[in-house]
């Protein structure tokens, strides 16, 4: 699913007014619906007591049409407007006045915080103050509303997105921003909606079509793309009768050091698990009879050296090159990273400590060859890129960093970004699960096995991401979040592979 920029959803609008020979005023109607039909869906007639915040502008306008409709199927309904000025928009004005034709309980105007409402926790409340187009923070009494709302513990729902949040710029007052427990949001998500300094805002949302210009969004260029089920349906190459192991390539993986062969182990076993052909481990000597006993699926090489690597010297033409996890930053393993990037002809793949070695040794990234898959977390990225004020400082730092150096950039998180010069990617899947020692080294080895098997670097790295969430998120359902390990991401694996095409069973009929 593509994401906009605020300015190109109003450029939508506009289009799909003309287009379509319908008003702004219509198409507001036709928003207000979708909300009404989602709240009608869920509570089924339930007389809770439902309080409309209302700002003077279009979001406000979507709050009164979300009210009418309530009125008219008889909902318990309070509409309170926020006229902190005189501006009002046209289409807020006039279903201002369509109020009148629904009920005799005229909005309550909020002019200070003596207005505030009493709230029960089983109410409701929905957020209609600001919407996409707020141009600067909430003030005054209107600030101290949103706090007021915020410490309510009835639930929150944000209509399109919630008021103080900007779409895609920073946040200019996080103390004025609603809290939503749930947002709709109008024919896309938000950018906001997948950062980690903003979606704390967005725990949950739902995107509900309304019929804004097909044409104009598919050809507009968006900020970015999510990855979810369907996309990643479209991305697996699915395998011949008569193929073999030599089909899916022979995978490298330089990986561990003395008390760090754990992290070999968990990227082989992933690199295999994603569908490498076939797979050697290059570590120091101590791995040896490790690798042989835990992973007696892969080849092993080591190097002279007991606890660390010193060289990676391999008889064979690798597919895809793992390198990294749990190395160490010696001198001796730095240089020999140096030799590795000078002179492999196969993707690589490079994280943990050979990002580290990068970051210690800039003649390093010199080297790293064009293509490359770069995998940090966010201390990582910060030793790469610089520090950044802000989540879409870190972005635009980060897409410069790609385009210099023409490298893919994974940037891990709750939502992982890709990042490839002017692309971006958001993945979708994954649980708070993950967050546990060795996952990483886990998804370092699903990229290589897929970059094995052929697939490009760009789309193994975005096919990688949601395989590995997907995994962790089978794995939770089963181990619950606290109790899942990185080797039980691997374990599931093979299990997102067929989820991947799994049909959602039919409800049971009674």
């Amino acid at each position: 699913m593509k994401i906009f920029s605020a300015e190109q959803l109003y450029e939508a609008d506009k289009i799909t007014a003309e287009k379509q020979n319908i008003s702004s005023l219509d198409l507001m109607e036709r928003a207000g619906e979708q909300i009404f039909k989602w709240l009608e869906d869920k509570m089924k007639g339930a007389q809770v007591p439902l309080h409309i915040f209302c700002g003077i502008g279009n979001n406000g306008g979507d709050g009164l049409v979300v009210g009418r409709h309530l009125i008219n199927h008889g909902y318990n309904v309070t509409i309170y407007i926020a006229n902190f000025t005189d501006k009002r928009s046209k289409c807020f004005l006039i279903n201002y006045d369509r109020i009148k034709d629904v009920s005799k309980k005229w909005p309550v105007l909020m002019t200070s915080e003596e207005d505030f409402p009493e709230i029960a926790a089983e109410d409701i409340i929905i957020d209609a103050l600001f919407g996409i187009g707020l141009n600067r923070p909430p003030e005054g009494w209107v600030k101290e509303l949103i706090q007021y709302i915020n410490k309510q513990k009835a639930f929150k729902l944000s209509i399109d997105i919630p008021s103080g949040l900007p779409a895609n710029t920073p946040v200019p007052d996080s103390e004025a921003v609603i809290h939503a427990n749930h947002t709709l949001t109008f024919q896309a998500p938000k950018l906001a909606f997948f950062l980690p300094e903003t979606g704390v805002y967005v725990p949950y949302f739902e995107v509900l079509d309304i019929g804004l210009d097909r044409q104009f969004l598919m050809e507009s260029k968006p900020l970015a793309q999510t990855i979810s089920k369907m996309e990643a349906q479209q991305f697996y190459k699915p395998r011949a009768k008569y193929d073999h192991k030599g089909t899916y390539g022979h995978a490298l993986i330089v990986a561990g050091s003395y008390g760090k062969m754990g992290a070999a182990i968990l990227s082989t076993r992933a690199t295999l698990k994603a569908g490498a052909g076939m797979v050697t481990v290059f570590s120091p000597e101590c791995g040896y009879s490790i690798l042989q006993t835990a992973a007696p699926e892969a080849m092993v090489l080591s190097d002279d050296e007991e606890d660390f690597i010193t060289k990676i010297e391999y008889q064979f033409d690798a597919s895809a090159i793992g390198v990294g996890m749990g190395i160490g930053t010696q001198k001796e393993t730095v240089a020999a990273l140096h030799k590795l990037f000078s002179e492999a002809k196969a993707p690589l793949v490079i994280d943990a400590d050979a990002l580290n070695g990068i970051s210690e040794d800039k003649d390093l990234l010199k080297v790293v060859p064009k293509n490359s898959v770069l995998t940090p977390h966010p201390g990582e990225l910060e030793r790469l890129i610089g520090s950044w004020k802000n989540d879409y400082e870190k972005i635009e730092k980060a897409r410069k960093f790609t385009k210099k150096h023409k490298v893919v950039l994974l940037i891990k998180g709750a939502h992982s970004l890709i990042l490839f010069e002017d692309s971006m990617y958001i993945n979708t899947s994954g649980t708070p699960g993950m967050a546990t020692a060795g996952s990483g080294d886990v998804l370092s080895g699903v990229i290589t096995g897929l970059l094995s098997q052929g697939y490009d670097p760009l789309l193994a790295t975005v096919f990688g991401v949601y395989l590995h969430g997907s995994a962790g998120m089978l794995a939770s359902s089963v181990l619950s979040y606290e109790g899942v390990m990185a080797s039980d991401i691997a374990d599931f694996i093979g299990d997102a592979y067929i989820e991947l095409f799994r049909q959602e069973q039919p409800p049971a009929q009674g």
